[in-house]
């Protein structure tokens, strides 16, 4: 049987059809050999677009097609679907991307056109190569693993569970909440953040569908879509969960204090043994071993003897747990840009300079200083304060991106100082405002009511070195105002970092460990940014909340929710079809050489010590070929990307080297 191969091309709009000529390069793909049709059309991804391929499927019997579009990232899969309702094997299906590997590169149309009949000709050349391969059937495990206890793992988890599905929520803190618990207040509508938070969390705690597994972290995950086993390492808290009932005398009566206490930024010290704030889920508190009396000389156990319900364990061990989900949600959240690294900016080094944690602990009724805004160095109010926005930010020597909730919080801060002290003075120095959101512009203009300032410029250093006398014992903040067109210097009492948000510091390892991809931030990189923003490139992996980039709470909850709702639709169907396109090995010729084993990055080959050759588990395999290049006897091959399809491609793509009359080139 001949090959019938139809060829069409998108317009895209003006995407393609404004660079590249269409008309010209159907016409030539209606010319080429094995080509029963060729057609352009304004939108191909359309619902008429669609219906012009099925029914050209069956009335030219066409057995091969090919669309020269956008990226198949964007419409593959509406492509596949297009032939399969014809009738037409979806893997007898090959795309062309004309628009972002052409006509969004340039403004050449000839050099756009003649590129564009290249890419066909390589899609024709292949596609007469490939094979009809058959979805492979997945059974989904009802269970579902969560890593992160912030606010985006808390809903994604009560969505699941209140569904009525299983969820294993691991948290590496003692407590659930996250970022979230730290905050006073919430913008635009000043919410209590702890009011909106803690009742989730004890929802959370109480679930009879949720396994929480705090002060725990992933150490191993095997498996694919449907059937991962991950392995759990609990780490002891030397406290008997079973006995211990909260009543918090064994932290009362620690008779040591640590300086670093993380919940509080550092504004406080805490115990040894400790909870890291009052509403914590659960309600165990936790012995920090490395400044632990006991563990570092083997005196005191103050806590032990102490205990109402003899709780206290310094016996107990770390425990590893394996749990088998069909599904995981990455929700691990941020780190906040660290001001160490702007110097100029002084923090650390000069004592009134805060970040925006520390601010918020502060200003906080359940904080260190019960609310009260008062100086470091010295128990008195400020009378004017500074809000430095974007510290970390948009800026190319650290982040180039916006992190989206600084402007907002920045103007909530400005309004705490107003509202706690009506007589200081509050300047926000800003790059520009972004109030994009809902309610986010009425809040800022409601925030120029109250009397802030605002200073457009971006600051270049806060110093202490007095030039005048109003300066003297004052911290002065220097920038160039872009509105006055000077530079100014104004002195206030307390300074206040608005610092970014940046990817977690292990992002890169998770990422490895879960098999996903990082972008140049350290971010975890979505299917797509549009049309799939939760799932990842690993099938059955979704990712929700600040782990995939800067967002604020209600857009958090709002991705959180859509994690867990795309893998309850995994869950209804019972089974999912996982694509074919997985590596195979020809056990005649492999070597055992066993260097595919050591590169697979999913751990899906496996190697037969009796018969010394290597197996591909295609439940496990992504496709992602690296096997098949490592191969050094050419034993692997991938399925829809054989290295006769492949070659096949090259050649097409070097149709006008091949055949220069066609072309309209000359020859050597």
């Amino acid at each position: 049987m001949s090959e019938r191969v139809g060829v069409y091309v998108c317009h895209c709009g003006t995407n393609i059809a404004g660079v590249v000529n269409v008309d010209e390069v159907a016409r030539w793909a209606s010319e080429q050999p094995d080509v029963a049709i060729a057609r352009d059309y304004k939108f191909m991804c359309s619902s008429l677009g669609q219906d012009l391929i099925e029914a050209d499927i069956e009335q030219f019997g066409l057995t091969h097609v090919v669309v020269a579009a956008c990226s198949p990232n964007m419409h593959e899969k509406t492509f596949r679907a297009a032939c399969e309702r014809a009738g037409l094997n979806p893997f007898l299906f090959e795309m062309a991307n004309i628009r972002e590997l052409n006509s969004w590169t340039t403004k050449d149309s000839q050099a756009a056109t003649h590129k564009a009949k290249a890419q066909i000709m390589g899609a024709i050349q292949r596609v007469i190569h490939h094979q009809p391969l058959e979805l492979i059937p997945v059974q989904i495990n009802p269970n579902t693993l969560i890593l992160g206890g912030g606010i985006a793992g808390i809903t994604a988890a009560l969505e699941l569970a209140n569904g009525g599905y299983h969820v294993y929520l691991v948290e590496r803190e003692p407590s659930i909440g996250g970022h979230m618990a730290q905050w006073d207040k919430t913008f635009p509508t000043l919410d209590c953040a702890a009011c909106i938070l803690t009742p989730r969390m004890v929802e959370v705690g109480q679930h009879p569908n949720i396994t929480l597994l705090t002060y725990s972290e992933v150490e191993a995950v095997e498996g694919s879509l449907g059937n991962f086993r991950v392995t759990i390492r609990k780490k002891a808290r030397y406290v008997n969960e079973e006995l211990c009932t909260g009543c918090a005398i064994c932290e009362e009566k620690c008779p040591k204090k640590v300086v670093d206490d993380v919940f509080e930024a550092g504004l406080s010290k805490r115990k040894v043994i400790y909870r890291p704030f009052p509403q914590a889920v659960p309600k165990y508190p936790v012995i920090d071993v490395a400044n632990c009396t006991y563990f570092q000389r083997g005196k005191c156990k103050a806590c032990q003897i102490l205990c109402p319900a003899n709780a206290i364990d310094f016996e107990q061990q770390d425990q590893i747990l394996q749990v088998e989900v069909g599904n995981v949600i990455l929700a691990t959240g941020y780190e906040t840009f660290d001001p160490h690294r702007i110097p100029q900016y002084g923090y650390g080094r000069l004592a009134n300079v805060f970040t925006s944690v520390e601010f918020e602990r502060m200003v906080n009724a359940s904080g260190p200083t019960a609310g009260k805004i008062l100086l470091r160095d010295q128990p008195v109010e400020p009378k004017s304060v500074a809000i430095i926005h974007c510290v970390g930010s948009r800026d190319k020597n650290f982040n180039e991106y916006c992190s989206r909730v600084c402007c907002m919080y920045s103007l909530k801060f400005a309004h705490l100082v107003r509202e706690r002290l009506p007589d200081a003075e509050v300047y926000n120095f800003y790059i520009d405002i972004r109030a994009a959101g809902k309610r986010y512009e009425e809040f800022y203009h409601r925030v120029m009511d109250e009397g802030a300032h605002f200073i457009r410029g971006r600051v270049a250093e806060v110093t202490d070195v007095a030039r005048a006398l109003e300066e003297e014992g004052k911290l002065i903040v220097q920038v160039y105002d872009t509105l006055y067109g000077a530079q100014r210097r104004i002195p206030v009492d307390m300074v206040i970092l608005s610092v970014g948000m940046e990817a977690r510091h292990d992002a890169r390892q998770v990422a490895q460990l879960f098999g996903l991809g990082c972008d140049a931030s350290n971010f975890f990189t979505e299917r797509h940014p549009k049309l799939d923003p939760v799932l990842t490139t690993a099938e059955g992996i979704f990712i929700a909340g600040g782990c995939q980039g800067p967002m604020a709470i209600p857009e958090t909850v709002a991705q959180a929710a859509a994690a867990a709702a795309r893998v309850i639709s995994y869950i209804g169907k019972g089974t999912v079809m996982m694509e074919p396109i997985k590596a195979q090995i020809d056990a005649d010729h492999c070597s055992g050489c066993r260097i595919c084993n050591n590169l697979c990055p999913y751990k899906a080959i496996v190697y037969h010590e009796d018969q010394k050759v290597s197996e591909v588990v295609a439940t496990l395999c992504q496709g992602c070929g690296t096997c098949v290049a490592a191969c050094p006897s050419a034993a692997i091959s991938g399925a829809h990307y054989t290295h006769l399809q492949l070659a096949a491609q090259i050649e097409g793509l070097l149709w006008d080297v091949r055949m220069p009359e066609m072309a309209g080139v000359e020859g050597d």
